[in-house]
């Protein structure tokens, strides 16, 4: 790999094991003769390849027409020369002028094709990312938040630091955290529109400040390196099928000496008593559910060798059992209840289960429910915490 630092806001790069030429950030020269470095670098990746160039823009905030007409020239003279040459522009639809502008490419030069990166990432995210899971996900805080406020502390938060909440969904934790903990700075980022709209609108209401809420994809995030004394990343690698990416990209951004904290579940060890064969089996099904659709909500104890393997130190490690007697047991029924709706609905339809299976799967959710809320009755989710050091 080659980097070329041309100005301070924009870089270009070719990685010659993938055949990739990669630019990011701003890129609005004045005068073309400000793009002689990263032209000069695309001709040569242009002359070293065979079979296909790709064309990485995920991180391409903003280009003028004036670049723009100079890059897609010299990509649409390269196919004309050389005919065997295929081009693959990679864009992000978090980003979205890219996949626009340099699809017209496609339709000049049929050598020139345009996949969008993120379109098919988040297997799971039609089920769990839009407004009828809303309830699922402020009944989960509200849970979940009796216990992170203790532990948070021991993971690297602290008053006055700049934190990111990376896949903040509805936004609820970032606003706890802000009233508990009062860091200088929180930039939420979520892949979900409606879910940010939520969080903005709440934001609002309730006249809450110091939260920055941002669009963005967490496997490809336009936020800056080494930038945040903690990274937090709650419930979401587990309905990432590549959580090790989004792992990666978390490391990025947070500063040497700050810690990356991260949430998830072992949803096969939920428990409830009486009727414990019924919800044990249930939940065993959950996790196949889940591993159709590319998600893993078994990670939990996982968590140490994820973080290990993606460069972090001083791994910390904790768990902790969210019950029908952390506070009003009906907001445990609601959530399961909200489990049921999805996972024994649209998921287990979409796979295509039959009646039966459904019935039978569904019967372990009522169980856990009765669990919950029978006055001797005791019904538990377990989650593991983990935090990792970036070194310094």
């Amino acid at each position: 790999m080659s980097p070329y630092d041309l100005l301070p806001r924009f870089k270009a790069q070719y990685d010659a094991n993938n055949q990739e030429f990669s630019i990011s950030g701003v890129v609005r020269p004045q005068a073309i003769d400000e793009l002689g470095p990263s032209i000069a670098l695309l001709r040569d990746a242009i002359d070293r390849v065979r079979g296909v160039l790709y064309v990485n823009v995920r991180r391409l905030t903003q280009m003028n027409n004036a670049a723009f007409h100079t890059f897609s020239r010299i990509i649409i003279d390269a196919c004309r020369a050389r005919p065997d040459l295929k081009f693959v522009v990679i864009t992000s639809s978090v980003v979205g002028w890219t996949s626009r502008k340099f699809g017209r490419l496609s339709q000049i030069e049929p050598n020139i094709t345009v996949e969008e990166y993120d379109s098919e990432f988040y297997p799971g995210q039609r089920f769990l990312e839009e407004g009828g899971f809303v309830p699922i996900l402020r009944s989960q805080t509200k849970m979940t938040w009796r216990h992170e406020r203790a532990i948070l502390p021991r993971h690297g938060m602290s008053p006055g630091i700049v934190m990111a909440d990376i896949c903040c969904g509805i936004g609820d934790f970032a606003v706890l955290v802000q009233k508990e903990f009062q860091p200088s700075r929180i930039v939420a980022l979520d892949h979900s529109i409606s879910s940010l709209d939520y969080a903005r609108r709440v934001m609002r209401e309730f006249d809450i400040r110091g939260i920055e809420y941002t669009y963005g994809d967490a496997s490809e995030m336009l936020l800056d390196e080494a930038q945040f004394d903690l990274v937090t990343c709650r419930h979401s690698l587990q309905i990432f099928n590549r959580p090790a990416l989004i792992l990666k990209e978390l490391y990025r951004i947070c500063k040497p000496g700050g810690r990356v904290y991260i949430t998830n579940e072992k949803n096969s060890h939920c428990l409830g008593e009486p009727r414990a064969e019924s919800i044990r089996w249930t939940y065993n099904e959950v996790a196949k559910l889940f591993g159709h659709f590319e998600m893993d909500v078994e990670l939990g104890p996982k968590s140490r060798r994820y973080l290990i393997e993606a460069g972090f130190e001083d791994i910390r490690v904790e768990t902790f059992m969210v019950t029908n007697l952390d506070g009003d047991p009906q907001d445990f029924a609601d959530v399961i209840a909200a489990w049921a709706d999805i996972y024994a609905g649209e998921m287990a339809s979409k796979r295509g289960d039959c009646p039966e299976f459904v019935a039978r799967f569904r019967q372990g959710f009522l169980d856990h429910i009765f669990a919950a809320l029978h006055p001797k009755g005791y019904a538990g989710w377990p989650i593991w915490v983990a935090s990792g050091r970036r070194p310094q």
